[in-house]
């Protein structure tokens, strides 16, 4: 490094000293939701919020999502962003709402600042009492190797699976769960008593359990008949419901771990899995961009098919219909029931 390089370096890190310290003596901004589309978009003092002309509608707001869920309170469509990937920047994922339609309700609620919030790449989405559960993760940052001229990428920093949860009337953090020995999971559902249960894919894939005390431990081991379980639902009789990508196979264990039934998605690649109060399963299949339906007792039939990245799909009970997100296209493909 030459005698100038080395005065900027040490330049820089004396400005950045001096932010530092400078931060820690101002008090932290508040944390804030984003409105509805309309301007200002966050009012200052003195300003009044006014909600875009009723005849005007907006879509978009949706890039790289994963999963989605829905409000009954709100009654519109609950969005996860997961933006850049984790291993190229930290903190810019965001939420947004989606009306039945696929118009933009509000383009950014959680995430319109980022003062006390820390979102990073969230998978799979739930919401229960009230919470909304992200699969969200940390670390898998690449590091910076200031040794070498110029310098170089190191190795990324070690991944860590974090389950955040967001008040859905303030939007507001409401408490993390990191679980240490898991590097990220894929989908993530909650039960009525706040029992997380996270896949985590892949060859050497198995499925969590983490009580509401926050103890996480292994509900399903790798192997038969798990292969590379992706998405993960519970029935209407509180059974855990787990659809493996790495073939067709829809599995129902019990609340112990045991295996009760094994049904067959129409494709395998399973997704997303959603269950209707009757029992009918519908699957959708990531790989082949096929949507089945599996009614009890009944061999699997295709709804829909040729959906490109068929994701993480939720049932949005306010207009009966499937949503899902096509998480390469920046979009949501929307399936009615009849």
């Amino acid at each position: 490094m030459t005698a100038s390089a080395r005065a900027g370096f040490w330049t820089l890190l004396m400005t950045l000293g001096a932010t530092a310290v400078s931060a820690q003596q101002t008090p932290p901004a508040t944390f804030t939701v984003g409105n509805p589309l309309g301007l200002p978009i966050i009012p200052t003092e003195g300003q009044t919020f006014a909600p875009i002309s009723s005849n005007v509608k907006v879509f978009g707001a949706i890039f790289s999502a994963e999963s989605c869920s829905y409000d009954p309170v709100r009654n519109l469509i609950v969005v996860p962003n997961r933006n850049v990937g984790q291993a190229i920047q930290d903190n810019n994922a965001w939420i947004s709402f989606i009306n039945h339609d696929g118009s933009v309700h509000t383009a950014r609620w959680i995430g319109v600042n980022r003062n006390e919030l820390v979102l990073n790449e969230p998978l799979g989405s739930d919401i229960e009492g009230g919470i909304l559960y992200l699969a969200d993760r940390d670390g898998g940052l690449g590091t910076v190797l200031f040794g070498s001229s110029p310098p170089q990428a190191g190795p990324p920093t070690p991944q860590v699976s974090v389950v955040r949860k967001f008040d859905m009337t303030t939007g507001r953090p409401a408490g993390e769960i990191r679980v240490e020995s898991a590097t990220g999971f894929n989908d993530i559902e909650v039960a009525s008593d706040g029992t997380i249960y996270g896949t985590v894919s892949g060859a050497q894939g198995h499925v969590y359990r983490i009580t509401p005390a926050g103890e996480a431990s292994v509900f399903i081991p790798t192997g038969a008949p798990l292969n590379s379980p992706n998405g993960i639902a519970i029935d209407p009789a509180g059974n855990v419901v787990v659809a493996n990508s790495g073939d067709n196979a829809i599995l129902t264990f019990d609340r112990s771990g045991q295996l009760l039934q094994t049904e067959r998605a129409a494709q395998p690649g399973t997704d997303g899995i959603v269950i209707m109060a009757d029992g009918t399963k519908y699957a959708s299949s990531v790989q082949n961009g096929g949507v089945s339906r599996i009614r009890p007792g009944q061999e699997a039939e295709l709804i829909a098919q040729h959906v490109p990245s068929a994701a993480s799909m939720c049932y949005d009970s306010g207009a009966n219909q499937l949503v899902i997100p096509m998480n390469a296209n920046n979009a949501l493909a929307f399936i009615p029931l009849s």
